[in-house]
């Protein structure tokens, strides 16, 4: 984008939307052709059995996925319980390096990946895919649950504790450490580069314009629509989470990891409650759904383009919701205090499990028991169809999703916020003045998102993201072993006794 438009668009936000619909209308064609071109190569589609064609990364990710599953022989159900523990705090030591708790870790990761997917994105697949995509996104959470086993306790093993305390991990320390104990410095120094910067650009596009751009949608819908007072001043709302979330990310990941333990449990049981209320109150119709989710998956006669089809629905929803090998996560678990770095892996498991497993499965069973899964593939379905079908049941049910979809917009802000600005410290360097230049512009794409639609811009820093899986999961094929070792040395000692419980 050019450095005018980029002016002209802060403008934008507080003088009008005409002017902003403008401004949408000249980056789209000016830079829209070459930000289209890298979106399609990153999701570019390829044959696939039985005539279905599928994202190229999808399959990136879940092969991943699929081969840390059976190269840790199912760590993601055998140590389900170990993580379980840790992640209470049952072996939480306060002098152990590191800022935050094995909780406050995981529930700002959690904050990045339990967002507007799983509310939006679930009627999406089940649209295209049918009830049988729910059981295909299920699969995928457990493989995706070895993924971010490996690649955050690489964040923490290879982490960076500054004299100040703070930490400073994730795919940039191990891309670059880990290749360097191999004897390829160069070769892990450039995977990290290119990781960061589209971990920078993932940031600002997916992880914060999309997120308030949605939820101010949402909101607008239940206040009046187009008679809205935010459906001509999003910029008014995009002010305010600006300064929320201004207010949170100037103490770093502690007051992320604070605000985070306590926002992710409360919106998850919002959510979740809400989601279990509608089912409840349709009991007579979960026998069906549930057989229509079972049956819609091993179908070979589906309207929805068979078991392929289904399947490859499933996976793609369930990949980029719990965004497993992307690598982002590693981020925030990189922070805990934690002398042993396999612990944090553990206690990762939980995070697809909660966002594929938990709740993207009480979206698609609200859904399908309100009878709003279509007879024939639908696309264009989203957080309205989720919205309408949560009002099914009781009328002012959408004005409590709205809510959660501001939460989950909010949460996921903040940790993209300590993504980015992680990022860009390996890039730019550590210090005041480096994290005060990226959180301004930060919060400067907030009000932006809230104001103007660039489709072509967030298209492109979706696919940002997901590209980001191309030198984390080469990273994490190179040194699955230093994770089993770690594994192996770790689950040793406990079952020794020589690491206890701390309560």
């Amino acid at each position: 984008m050019k450095i005018k438009y980029f002016i002209t668009a802060v403008m934008t936000a507080f003088t009008g939307s005409s002017l902003a619909e403008g401004i949408d209308e000249k980056v789209n064609r000016v830079v829209g052709p070459y930000l289209d071109s890298f979106t399609n190569l990153i999701f570019m589609q390829i044959p696939f059995f039985g005539g279905v064609t599928v994202p190229w990364v999808v399959i990136w990710l879940v092969i991943a996925a699929t081969f840390f599953t059976l190269y840790f022989k199912f760590i993601n159900l055998r140590s389900f319980k170990h993580g379980f523990a840790l992640m209470r705090g049952k072996y939480d030591y306060s002098n152990a390096p590191g800022e935050v708790t094995h909780f406050q870790a995981l529930t700002t990761a959690l904050s990045g990946t339990v967002g507007l997917g799983n509310i939006a994105g679930v009627a999406a697949a089940v649209g295209i895919g049918g009830a049988g995509a729910t059981f295909w996104m299920i699969v995928c959470g457990f493989l995706g649950m070895s993924s971010k086993f490996v690649e955050c306790t690489l964040g923490v093993k290879y982490r960076e504790v500054l004299p100040n305390g703070h930490v400073h991990g994730g795919p940039m320390r191990y891309l670059s450490k880990g290749f360097a104990e191999k004897g390829m410095a160069g070769f892990g120094k450039v995977l990290a580069v290119v990781f960061a910067v589209m971990c920078i650009g993932g940031s600002l596009g997916g992880g914060n314009m999309f997120q308030v751009n949605q939820a101010l949608e949402q909101l607008v819908s239940v206040t009046g629509g187009d008679e809205s007072f935010l459906a001509n001043n999003g910029w008014v709302f995009g002010l305010v989470v600006a300064v929320l979330v201004g207010i949170t990310i100037i103490g770093g990941i502690k007051s992320i990891g604070k605000v985070t333990s306590k926002l992710v449990p409360f919106m998850g049981v919002l959510y979740v409650f809400t989601g279990l209320i509608v089912i409840a109150m349709n009991y007579d119709k979960i026998g069906p759904a549930i057989g229509a989710i079972y049956d819609g998956a091993f179908s070979t006669q589906s309207a929805f383009g068979g078991l392929v089809g289904v399947l490859i629905v499933g996976f793609q929803r369930a990949a980029f919701s719990n965004e497993a090998g992307i690598g982002s996560a590693s981020i925030a678990h990189s922070a805990v205090k934690t002398d042993h770095p396999v612990t944090e892996g553990l206690v990762a498991l939980y995070e697809p499990f909660i966002d594929t497993v938990v709740v993207c499965t009480i979206t698609a069973l609200v859904i399908g028991i309100a009878g709003f899964i279509p007879e024939e593939p639908t696309r264009g379905m989203g957080i309205a169809l989720t919205s309408t079908a949560f009002g099914s049941a009781i009328s002012w049910f959408p004005y409590v999703l709205t809510v959660a979809a501001v939460l989950f917009a909010f949460s996921t802000m903040l940790a993209w916020s300590y993504y980015g600005l992680r990022a860009f410290n390996y890039l730019f360097g550590h210090g005041k003045a480096q994290d005060l230049t990226y959180n301004i512009m930060f919060l400067l794409f907030i009000v932006i998102g809230s104001s103007m639609s660039l489709t072509a811009v967030i298209n492109f820093s979706d696919a940002m993201i997901f590209a980001m899986s191309i030198p984390n999961l080469i990273g994490l094929y190179f040194l699955a072993p230093v994770v089993k070792r770690e594994l192996v040395t770790y689950m040793a000692k406990v079952k020794s006794g020589e690491i206890k419980p701390s309560s």
